[in-house]
């Protein structure tokens, strides 16, 4: 199976929004009160999105906090399978033992 490139937060933040709406890193950082040079590291993959810029990113463009953190999870997931060559495919996984069921003799009530 071909493992897909991991894809950085700051590729969809570039790509999904600044491109469409036409909107500058430098206005962008203005707007939500951040250096730019932190926009710009995240947008050429050298800088995480923290929590502090999800929540701005979030509230800015109307998206929820978890989609720049769950951005960024799952790119530093693809990132460490890629850089030390793991597949998930090739784990163990745990198997739950199979329990044989005991048959119980039912206890005949006698009537009175």
């Amino acid at each position: 199976m071909k493992r897909l490139r991991a894809v950085h937060p700051g590729q969809v933040l570039k790509e999904e929004f600044l491109v469409p709406l036409e909107l500058s890193v430098y206005r962008l950082a203005k707007e939500i009160e951040v250096p730019q040079t932190r926009l710009g590291a995240i947008i050429k993959g050298k800088r995480s999105v923290t929590v502090d810029t999800a929540y701005r990113l979030g509230k800015y463009f109307n998206t929820s906090t978890s989609l720049w953190l769950n951005l960024q999870k799952s790119y530093d997931l693809r990132k460490y399978a890629y850089d030390n060559n793991i597949s998930l495919e090739s784990l163990p996984e745990f198997q739950i033992p199979v329990v044989k069921s005991r048959r119980h003799k039912k206890n005949s009530v006698k009537a009175k």
